[in-house]
């Protein structure tokens, strides 16, 4: 391991040559970029017309978590996952409360070159269960995320993304086998939303919702509530309705509070009304496993048995205080949790 301000040659996945240009299908933007220019995500880069990942074993963030922090709480639950973050995204979000890395550039802060050998060697160390690629968007680091979980698995570890998924189809589809687990933060429930506040589609996310389900990955979804912007009944019941029917009423969302931060400063924070109002409407809708986040939740951050009312995890924040289980199942009616233990 060594620190260091610059970028790597590591030739990038997912590109095509258009002339002395080439094209990015990593995410749906899709990016033309000139030579010696870079996309929208600002760390792959058009070099001689081959498209390099500039942030290829480079780290900004390492840190041990436990797993609920991501969060994912049907997803070795009470066990402690060890964090990767690296620099840049391919969104915009005017709230991101991440954007001293999120909109950071190469140079302009230092980052620790590491291998996926290391990678396995510090989670052994933090003796962590499991590795998760976050602080930032994980799948703008896809070259190395995947070898680097590759090498996890080998070594008996699970990986997670917490993500925007914001991603095109086939590079999505070769996390199938590589990524366990991802938390989706699902921004809004409408076109609008994104173009103003995100700088991108809410179609993509939607779509990488519903395939990342199909390929057998564990989903659970995040959507933080905004005051005036995201907010109202009618949308949250679409988003709610939208789970159920487009993926399946067990997978977990988190209803999270929003506080002002980078360019939201002006917007107050998410009300508990708000809060218990979503949930309300989750619940109505269907969902098994409704989570309120960033806020003293009471035992709204529990899971509960959906069949016999059984409180199966109790929770105090991140932190697992007891748990009532028989393997992935409730522990007093065997009922299936869509959990992984």
């Amino acid at each position: 391991m060594s620190t260091s301000g610059q970028g790597s040659d590591h030739e990038a996945k997912f590109y095509s040559k258009e002339g002395d240009r080439v094209r990015c299908s990593l995410c749906p933007h899709s990016c033309l970029i000139a030579e010696g220019k870079r996309g929208l995500c600002a760390v792959r880069e058009n070099q001689g017309g081959k498209l390099y990942a500039l942030t290829y074993g480079l780290a900004s963030s390492i840190h041990p978590d436990p797993i609920e922090k991501k969060p994912l709480f049907h997803f070795l639950p009470g066990s402690t996952s060890l964090s990767f973050g690296s620099l840049g995204c391919n969104l915009f979000c005017m709230h991101c409360q991440n954007f001293e890395i999120s909109r950071a550039r190469i140079g302009d802060i230092d980052l620790l070159q590491i291998s996926p050998e290391d990678v396995v060697q510090m989670a052994k160390s933090a003796h962590a269960k499991s590795i998760s690629w976050t602080y930032n968007e994980p799948t703008i680091w896809h070259e190395f995320t995947t070898v680097s979980s590759k090498a996890a698995h080998d070594a008996g570890l699970k990986t997670t993304y917490v993500t925007n998924g914001y991603v095109q189809e086939e590079p999505l589809r070769e996390l199938k086998g590589l990524i366990d687990a991802m938390n989706i933060d699902v921004k809004a429930f409408r076109e609008e939303f994104y173009k103003a506040i995100c700088g991108g589609k809410l179609a993509p996310v939607l779509r990488a919702c519903e395939l990342s389900v199909e390929l057998g990955i564990h989903v659970e979804l995040t959507y933080l509530i905004i005051p005036e912007h995201n907010d109202s009944e009618k949308e949250i019941g679409e988003f709610c309705r939208w789970v159920a029917d487009r993926l399946r009423v067990d997978v977990p969302v988190h209803f999270s509070a929003f506080h002002p931060d980078y360019k939201l400063t002006n917007v107050p924070s998410t009300s508990g009304r708000t809060l218990s109002a979503a949930f309300e409407t989750a619940k109505k809708a269907g969902l098994e496993f409704v989570y309120l986040g960033n806020v003293f939740a009471g035992d709204r951050d529990d899971t509960y048995c959906p069949k016999c009312g059984t409180r199966v995890v109790d929770r105090d924040g991140f932190w697992v205080r007891s748990m009532n289980l028989n393997g992935d199942k409730c522990g007093k009616c065997s009922s299936p949790l869509n959990m992984i233990v």
